[in-house]
């Protein structure tokens, strides 16, 4: 397994840093969100000041860019990191898309389907010159004159991974995608029950090969005698539980009611009332519970060969348990 962190909500200014301190501590890999900073351009520091480490958006919202501007972004940070750059995509939930982005919204997986599409067929211009013809239900690009396309890349264009919870996302995944990013709130039951045969669906209608997305998973982890991380990890897990589109994770255990009482608070605001519904059981089915020298074993024992790739529901902070995070990279670089 290979361990990968976040860089949450870090400054601008600190990326540079974390990012060295990432790579010299044996992680493979640095993501960012679309939260409360833009996902890119942290990227730019970052590639600047490592050699090894790859870099990618867990998630950049498709649905408030268009193909081209992210196209665009994707081309230029492949460029800049040598082809460390993984292009991680989301839809986002209605809400989201058309009351924070002021964006129009669709059906979220034909529109993904053609968006990735669209991407690659930029990508493809500018890489070979040949006419720009895509035409699809969402969008229609045709215009693509030498002076707006940008030089070919010495290195092949990024990988486009997607992130989702339901089956429709999971099988486009395997129909399309270069990987799949799994929501940290997941079980293993529901990974097996219907992540993967979805992914397994989609990859067999595509006629692809069952290796062909690469499987990412983050997980909540909480310490032992640390009451503030299981805490924070309860009401993260809360929130999660509360959005109606993830309620088929809560379905697979029998713990819908839940689902619903939580959505309940979250629609009147209490959402200090919240963590409190999340019960011991589920506590120990969405996250991981251990001293760190365990986390090699207990990622083992959840995942087995299911994924590769596995990070912790933390961001990374340089000088806080370096020596710790060195062992973690080291002893999973063994699992």
């Amino acid at each position: 397994m290979k361990l990968q962190a976040s860089l949450g909500s870090a400054s601008l200014q600190a990326v540079s840093a974390i990012a060295q301190a990432a790579e010299a501590l044996g992680l493979d890999m640095l993501w960012t969100n679309e939260t409360q900073h833009d996902p890119f351009l942290p990227h730019v520091p970052a590639a600047q000041h490592t050699q090894r480490l790859r870099l990618g958006t867990a998630v950049a919202i498709a649905f408030a860019r268009s193909p081209t501007v992210i196209a665009q972004t994707a081309w230029d940070l492949a460029a800049v990191s040598h082809g460390r750059f993984v292009l991680g995509l989301g839809t986002q939930v209605k809400a989201h898309v058309e009351r924070r982005f002021g964006m129009p919204w669709s059906a979220p997986v034909p529109r993904l389907r053609e968006f990735i599409q669209a991407v690659r067929a930029l990508w493809h211009t500018w890489q070979t010159g040949e006419r720009l013809n895509f035409r699809g239900a969402h969008y229609q690009l045709t215009l693509m004159t030498p002076f707006f396309s940008p030089p070919p890349l010495d290195v092949p264009p990024p990988p486009i991974y997607i992130a989702g919870v339901g089956a429709p996302l999971c099988r486009l995944a395997g129909e399309l995608a270069d990987g799949f990013l799994l929501h940290p709130f997941h079980s293993r039951l529901y990974l097996d029950t219907v992540t993967v045969p979805a992914i397994r669906a989609g990859l067999a209608q595509a006629g692809r090969e069952a290796g062909a997305v690469d499987l990412v998973a983050t997980t909540f982890f909480v310490p032992p005698g640390d009451p503030a991380a299981e805490a924070q990890v309860r009401a993260q897990i809360a929130f999660y539980a509360s959005t109606p589109s993830y309620r088929g994770v809560l379905a697979a255990h029998g713990w819908e009611g839940a689902g619903e009482e939580l959505s309940a608070l979250a629609a009147r605001g209490q959402w200090g009332r919240m963590p409190a519904l999340v019960t011991d059981e589920m506590l120990g089915v969405f996250a991981l519970s251990g001293a760190w020298e365990q986390l090699p074993d207990l990622l083992r024992a959840r995942y087995g060969s299911l994924v590769e790739h596995v990070g912790l529901y933390m961001p990374f902070e340089p000088g806080a348990q370096d020596e710790t995070w060195r062992r973690l990279a080291q002893a999973l670089a063994e699992v």
